[in-house]
């Protein structure tokens, strides 16, 4: 199984080490399922944890450790040319849908711009995305 992990998510598991987030993703770099990275997606990543506001929660060499582990363990891939099936309500996350939907893999997110798509779009929420992980009858998905 494919995820495209949202970088709100992984900010997510780093601000709250004991929440789905932080589940989903130590069970992605474990090797659980097959996280998805593309240029685009770990800059925005990189852009959102050198913010002021969370420096203060994340220290640098965290957060750069945190960067390298999700390079190591994921597959990279192009960023998508083409544009989303479905568009979000917010632009910015496109991508993200491209991407997933480029990779045949799930988008696990928080943004309710993205989870609006859900029953449309194979996007899901961190809870419902380790529930999946866990059912072995929907672990076939993106796979």
């Amino acid at each position: 199984m494919r995820a495209v992990l949202d970088p709100n998510v992984i900010v997510s598991a780093v601000i709250a080490p004991g929440g789905a987030p932080a589940r989903v993703l130590e069970r992605g770099l474990a090797g659980d399922f097959e996280p998805v990275v593309s240029a685009l997606l770990l800059a925005e990543l990189a852009d959102v944890l050198a913010r002021p506001k969370l420096r203060q929660r994340v220290a640098v060499a965290d957060a750069e450790e945190l960067q390298q582990r999700i390079s190591e363990r994921s597959l990279l891939v192009a960023d998508p040319e083409a544009a989303p099936p479905l568009r979000a309500r917010d632009p910015g996350d496109d991508y993200l849908l491209a991407l997933a939907h480029e990779q045949r893999a799930a988008l696990v997110s928080g943004d309710g711009d993205l989870l609006e798509l859900a029953g449309r779009a194979p996007v899901f929420t961190p809870g419902e995305f380790l529930r999946m992980l866990d059912d072995p009858e929907l672990r076939g998905f993106g796979a």
